[in-house]
């Protein structure tokens, strides 16, 4: 029966150490930036996110996805004021992110996001997967 009991304790702390492990890897980042894009540029912004500016994030480390959201209403609650577009952008942790907004992929790519905007600003919110 000690035998069992040992093996029984071995295959249940592999299991939580497992869970555990897997809980850090899905412990991601996830930036929300709220944008006021000027309507007649809508197609501008479509493409260059399409052609430059996701192939650009694609190719860097720790880059999981990027979403372009175009706000069709609010459920419940208040809209982001002003904003008609969400760029969410998810990596592996707040370093590669970091490591993107650095890179001179970045500094060529973003322009031709921003260059869409009706007003030069945007809310930027990061958020912690749990």
């Amino acid at each position: 029966m000690n035998r069992r009991k040992a093996v029984m304790t071995a295959i249940g702390t592999a299991v939580a150490m497992s869970a555990q492990s897997k809980k850090t890897v899905d412990q991601t980042i996830q930036l929300h930036v709220d944008m006021m894009v000027d309507p007649a540029k809508e197609k501008d912004l479509k493409k260059n996110f399409k052609e430059i500016f996701k192939p650009a994030m694609a190719k860097q480390p720790g880059f999981l996805h990027v979403y372009m959201l175009k706000l069709r209403e609010a459920k419940a609650g208040k809209a982001p004021e002003g904003a008609n577009y969400r760029l969410v952008i998810n990596f592996k942790s707040e370093e590669d992110r970091l490591n993107w907004v650095k890179s001179n992929d970045h500094q060529s790519a973003w322009p031709t996001i921003e260059g869409t905007f009706k007003v030069k600003g945007y809310t930027a919110i990061l958020y912690d997967q749990l």
